[in-house]
């Protein structure tokens, strides 16, 4: 069975995997920079490909260890080269390209977020004949959340995609983290407006949020939401003025404002497009408000990463690129990093 190392340092996650058959996990390391970045309330580039210059080595150096693999085992090396932060994506891209070199191996570039879609195919097994979970049926409805992207995917089949929508102005993890320091808990924003939306009660009053539902298409807006939280943070003092029951308020009517229309446009169009079911995909994926709700509202099954292969990791690049390089996609020497790439399907 082939083997393939994925290397994934797009932000301000060094990470390195080992995936068999393009599905089945031997290994997964991440090195996260999470504390580094929180002082400053956000990845700060510099610093991020820094952190990876210390790490990409040992992660590397774990993965194989933990996938009781050797270079020899190896049948390609698969990269992130974009979209994401230049000179984090510079250090994995080195990497890859000496590694493959070094060791003659083919070396596949993969687009970030087809990563994201790929963790679908993931399972959490080193053994061939203990597959349990079914593929994702095709077409599906991809919908693609994180801090720097927010996207509506029509996958028609494999590498395959149409762009239905996207954000005009903030991504839905962006906004996360916006009104996150709003309302004084910090960062990532993601996890922490979460957990202080699962202590609101029905009796605290919630402000009144109106939906951006940008009718007739399927692009999101979500910069009119921080505005308007940013307007009731100040008409009740500022920050500093806020309860910690206001703040679990604010906090629920924020995330299930966004998540009525993520889940809405969606479902939506999975139905106008006769999708075989939904993917869901990205960091934004792994709240909970928001898989609950999908899986509930959506008329074809829904999937979904496990919580862990939601946030950035190199076992999803690995699996889109074991996809690629059956379809031949091999990169050249000169392979270089493109920090804006949009997802593009195969020629």
């Amino acid at each position: 069975m082939d083997i393939l190392l994925a290397l994934e340092t797009s932000c301000d996650e060094t990470t390195a995997a080992v995936i068999a058959g393009g599905h089945r996990i031997l290994s997964n390391v991440v090195l996260t920079q999470e504390v580094l970045h929180r002082r400053f309330g956000g990845v700060v580039p510099e610093l991020a490909a820094r952190e990876h210059i210390r790490g990409i080595v040992p992660v590397v150096e774990q993965a194989l260890r933990d996938a009781a693999v050797t270079w020899s085992d190896l049948s390609a090396v698969a990269v992130a080269n974009g979209p994401g932060l230049a000179p984090a994506l510079v250090v994995g891209v080195n990497m890859a390209k000496g590694i493959a070199l070094a060791h003659g191996l083919p070396l596949i570039a993969v687009n970030h977020l087809e990563g994201h879609i790929y963790a679908n195919w993931l399972v959490k097994t080193r053994h061939p004949g203990a597959d349990t979970a079914q593929p994702p049926e095709l077409p599906a409805v991809c919908l693609v959340v994180s801090g720097g992207h927010t996207e509506l995917v029509i996958m028609e089949d494999h590498l395959q995609y149409r762009l239905l929508g996207r954000t005009r102005d903030d991504a839905a993890g962006e906004a996360f983290d916006k009104v996150a320091r709003l309302l004084g808990l910090g960062f990532p924003g993601g996890p922490l407006i979460e957990r202080a939306a699962q202590r609101a009660t029905p009796e605290q009053d919630q402000p009144p949020l109106t939906r951006p539902w940008l009718r007739g298409t399927y692009d999101f807006s979500f910069s009119g939401v921080k505005t308007a939280m940013l307007r009731h943070v100040e008409a009740a003092g500022g920050t500093a003025a806020l309860t910690p029951a206001m703040v679990s308020a604010y906090a629920a009517a924020f995330q299930q404002t966004v998540v009525d229309v993520l889940v809405g446009k969606t479902c939506q169009a999975a139905d106008q497009f006769r999708a075989r079911c939904i993917l869901l995909a990205g960091g934004v994926a792994a709240n909970g408000a928001l898989r609950d709700t999908l899986a509930s509202a959506a008329a074809v099954p829904v999937q979904m990463p496990t919580i862990d292969l939601c946030t950035d990791n190199a076992a999803m690049i690995g699996a889109a690129g074991y996809r690629r390089w059956q379809a031949g996609h091999v990169a050249d020497w000169d392979l270089e990093i493109s920090p804006s790439a949009q997802l593009v399907s195969t020629p």
